[in-house]
């Protein structure tokens, strides 16, 4: 008689609650085909690996030092200026290249950080509940009940300004949108049946929590995710141009177009094009979100049996 799925992974010694079949390609692989295949996924990948090597080789490629001042103020865009001056004299398109660098680190840098740790928090306080659950969830109160931004502009005016201490702040802003997130899909995975298989198996709550029950609560984490990344690079936009965020000789898209806004029905570029890299940069990461929430949302059977 031939031997089920089920069978060969008992006799392999792979767990067939979660582990993947070795003889499978891996869940990781999977993903890449399905991106490779999906165009708009394919699409944000392409735009978002161009932003992130254009902040690596920004000295290659910038045609002007994004700070000198030698050019005429508020040019509009030209073979020399492809993107304009802005009312300094200082080329746009060079202050955009370099302020891919800022903007993406401030954008992912604080949002992975703040998944990381609402994430725990969440899983945790879920799995958990009683006294822990109590201690957690009234601290993620306690900060729900101030937006984001206004905690943003507390703990920058506490910690000083700078990259790194804008990081911290945004970080710590937006940990409370993922830390109740992960709790309502922990309270409500660990009802399910293939936890209490796991839990029967002998899985300890180390084991269950991060393979059984984390992997299927990532799908609305990477949505609210990908939404916090815009959010992350308006606050810092906000925080710039409010003398809270970066220095002004720093320049970053949030900065560039704070700057620009006074200048908007006289010089049109300063707002649309760091505006457009913003937008662009959240549209690739977007798609991105979505293609990998999908397929962590419908998982194949193989990969279940």
């Amino acid at each position: 008689m031939a031997r089920t799925p089920l069978t060969y992974r008992i006799e392999q010694n792979v767990d067939p609650l979660y582990d993947e079949d070795p003889d499978q390609p891996g869940r990781w692989a999977n993903w890449w085909r399905t991106v490779v295949h999906d165009k708009k996924a394919l699409s944000g990948l392409l735009l978002l690996t161009v932003f992130v090597m254009m902040a690596i080789l920004a000295p290659l490629i910038a045609p002007f030092d994004p700070n000198a001042m030698d050019y005429e103020m508020m040019e509009a865009p030209s073979t020399t200026h492809f993107l304009g001056t802005d009312d300094l004299g200082r080329d746009l398109f060079s202050r955009i290249i370099y302020g891919a660098r800022v903007s993406l680190f401030i954008g992912i840098t604080p949002v992975a950080i703040s998944l990381l740790v609402g994430v725990i928090l969440g899983v945790v306080a879920g799995y958990f509940g009683g006294w822990l659950d109590n201690i957690i969830m009234r601290y993620i109160d306690l900060q729900w009940a101030f937006p984001n931004f206004i905690i943003a502009v507390y703990l920058v005016a506490v910690f000083g300004t700078g990259i790194i201490n804008l990081t911290i702040a945004i970080s710590l802003a937006f940990v409370d949108d993922f830390a109740r997130i992960a709790r309502g899909m922990v309270l409500t995975i660990k009802k399910e049946q293939y936890v209490a298989a796991a839990r029967a198996m002998g899985a300890s709550d180390f084991r269950i929590m991060r393979r059984y029950i984390l992997p299927n609560a990532m799908a609305p984490l990477i949505v609210q995710a990908t939404v916090s990344v815009s959010y992350a690079i308006l606050a810092e936009a906000t925080l710039s141009f409010l003398g809270l965020g970066v220095e002004a000789t720093t320049p970053t898209w949030g900065l560039i177009l704070a700057e620009g806004r006074s200048f908007i029905s006289r010089a049109w570029w300063l707002g649309v094009y760091p505006g457009l890299a913003i937008m662009l940069t959240v549209l690739s990461i977007n798609f991105l979100g979505d293609a990998l929430r999908d397929f962590m949302d419908v998982r194949e059977t193989s990969n279940l049996i």
